[in-house]
């Protein structure tokens, strides 16, 4: 073996380790796919299906989860969004599902699958299936979409998940306070159990439309035993009848 050889093998060891890992926190804030340990971490138990209903917690509303506490802080673009917002223009009207941070707060039912290269996120509310990738893959142009493409990892007791790669959503945020969401929106994600209750935190970033980061947490019951997820359903036509009793904001 000549001495360019060598010199090849030996950057394959630990100096390209380091050097990987040095362009991975080059940014300041490392993506989740990017951190590898030498020691598989323990894994823990969050399977199952959890109740996400009144039981649980406050319903959803103007104030839940976002309360005088933990309100988003909107700049100036957020601020004339949420000015302007109608009901009426609201996605849910048409079945449009539900996208973090508001999916997660909905009050229903939801499902964790643990395997071992994806965490699945199955919510009653909308029929919606989130996949949160463990094995390091990078998303593609494809993966652009209203639940975004998510990527995990286990620390300690917990699941950390990172989402990105969000179009537009007119109540992307809130649909309770007309707050919109951006391509740039990405939603950092931990949940973790304590006792019999599943609970995260859930924060939002979106510098195009809020000042800083905005986070709230909350917890899940276990289903009934035998419990099973019921189909959405949503009729498009039935659900936008609902828009002709709103009060309304422009005539």
């Amino acid at each position: 073996m000549n001495r360019t050889s060598t010199m090849v093998v030996r950057l394959v060891g630990p100096a390209a380790c380091a050097l990987l890992l040095a362009v991975a926190v080059s940014d300041g804030r490392p993506p989740l796919a990017a951190q590898a340990s030498s020691t598989p971490a323990k894994v823990p138990d969050l399977a199952g299906i959890w109740d996400g209903s009144q039981r649980a917690r406050p319903i959803n509303s103007e104030t839940a989860p976002w309360g005088k506490d933990n309100f988003p802080v909107l700049n100036e673009r957020g601020l004339a969004h949420q000015k302007v917002f109608d009901e009426a223009l609201s996605p849910k009207y048409d079945c449009t599902p539900s996208t973090p941070p508001a999916i997660e707060y909905d009050p229903y039912m939801m499902e964790v699958v643990q395997w071992p290269d994806r965490v699945l996120l199955r919510y009653e509310k909308d029929d919606q299936l989130r996949t949160v990738w463990l094995d390091g893959r990078k998303p593609t142009v494809h993966d652009i979409g209203l639940q975004g493409f998510s990527v995990g990892r286990y620390e300690g007791d917990a699941l950390l998940v990172e989402t990105d790669h969000y179009v537009f959503d007119i109540t992307g945020f809130d649909d309770y306070n007309g707050i919109p969401s951006s391509q740039q929106k990405r939603v950092l994600e931990r949940y973790w159990r304590e006792g019999n209750e599943l609970k995260a935190t859930v924060t939002v970033e979106d510098p195009m439309f809020l000042r800083k980061p905005a986070s709230y947490t909350t917890r899940w019951l276990p289903a009934p035993r035998g419990y099973k997820l019921m189909a959405w359903d949503c009729d498009p036509e039935t659900s936008r009848l609902a828009v002709q009793y709103l009060p309304p904001k422009y005539k």
